[in-house]
């Protein structure tokens, strides 16, 4: 460890080349796996944070909000069985929404999805302005916060477009979308009163919902679903994967972050591949005067493990930088847990990229690297 100090001491300009090098790559990765966590939270936020560890939905509809229709009551059902200690149902539907002061000709609409929920069940999110969803407060809402920079404030009446409904925000919450789209969560009065107003629109299904959603543990989905009989029942994560376009977003980002990994393997494989032919005579002096292949080898890992760190660190470093200025729409989460696995793998990717140079040390005689024999 002294020797590789003093090595990336003395040659700090060749070392600091390569350090930028892991820097900007490290940079990258921490970029893309914010952008990748922020589009997957745009598409399934919602559902992904919540408190939930199963989906029952409409059976063949693919764990789909906008295929599946229920009855509320096949809550109790959910409930009477082994594992089961809560239920919450939820429905959703696309919309789009004007301040209701505005004319409805010249107003900015704005996309969102309504979700219908049940005040104080373990789906509805914890309010960061305002207050909660009350039961005699029917046209109250609590909105996603990204709602702000479209104008939307505390106290402002909606208008709906396509119905005759309006609704009050009472409150605010974060990170909550789905679809892409900001949610707006009220009670299942009023969803329904919105989804259902057409005659027949609920095929005859009394108190409708889209999914139910389950807490527990261990529950044996299929004995669940021939109990209740006609319903889907999968895990959140089954249901996360199911909403569209997240299985293929989330996908392309991972292959793209892999890619590159293994790319920057090769490249720092083949910086420190050179760095060792160029100091070959060095390495057979260290040998010509006692030094062991493995005290040789242990010097280059070192080196490589502490140019990495440092340089990992100071990608970390411009990522956090670069989350601080992005604007403020830009779908970005940058997950701590996500940090330390890429700041771990990438370690050990650069560790590993050096057995080129140690396979290239092994070999070296130390009267050939001396140009002693010809």
């Amino acid at each position: 460890m002294f020797l590789a100090l003093k090595e990336l001491k003395h040659s700090k300009g060749k070392f600091m080349m390569i350090g930028l090098i892991i820097v900007f790559i490290s940079w990258l990765v921490f970029v893309l796996s914010g952008l990748g966590t922020g589009l997957s939270d745009l598409a399934t936020s919602t559902l992904k944070y919540s408190e939930a560890d199963y989906a029952v939905f409409e059976d063949e509809t693919d764990f789909s909000f906008s295929k599946s229709i229920l009855s509320e009551s096949v809550e109790k059902e959910i409930l009477k069985q082994e594992g089961v200690d809560a239920v919450a149902s939820m429905g959703t539907v696309s919309a789009s929404i004007r301040s209701a002061a505005s004319d409805e000709k010249n107003a900015t609409k704005t996309d969102v999805l309504i979700a219908g929920i049940q005040p104080g069940s373990f789906m509805e999110p914890t309010v960061n302005a305002g207050e909660n969803l009350t039961s005699n407060n029917l046209n109250g809402v609590i909105v996603d916060d990204s709602l702000k920079a479209d104008g939307f404030s505390l106290g402002d009446v909606l208008a709906i477009n396509g119905s005759n409904e309006e609704v009050e925000i009472i409150g605010f919450v974060h990170n909550q979308t789905l679809n892409h789209q900001p949610v707006i969560f009220t009670q299942m009065d009023k969803f329904r009163a919105v989804k259902y107003a057409a005659p027949g629109s609920d095929t005859g299904i009394e108190n409708p919902v889209n999914g139910i959603l389950v807490q527990g543990t261990d529950i044996d989905t299929k004995k669940v679903e021939e109990a209740v009989g006609e319903i889907e029942m999968g895990t959140k994560d089954e249901a996360v994967n199911a909403v569209p376009g997240y299985a293929a977003e989330n996908g392309t980002i991972t292959m793209m972050l892999w890619f590159l990994i293994i790319i920057s393997a090769f490249i720092i494989g083949v910086f420190f591949y050179v760095l060792t032919n160029q100091k070959t005579q060095q390495f057979g002096v260290l040998k010509a005067i006692g030094g062991s292949n493995w005290f040789v080898i242990k010097t280059v890992i070192s080196q490589v493990f502490i140019l990495s760190a440092v340089s990992i660190l100071v990608g970390i470093g411009l990522t956090y930088l670069t989350a601080a200025v992005l604007p403020e729409g830009m779908p970005f989460n940058l997950q701590l847990p996500m940090v330390v696995i890429y700041s771990i793998v990438l370690l050990i990717i650069s560790v590993l990229s050096s057995l080129f140079s140690v396979m290239k040390i092994s070999k070296i005689d130390p009267l050939i690297a001396l140009g002693r024999v010809e």
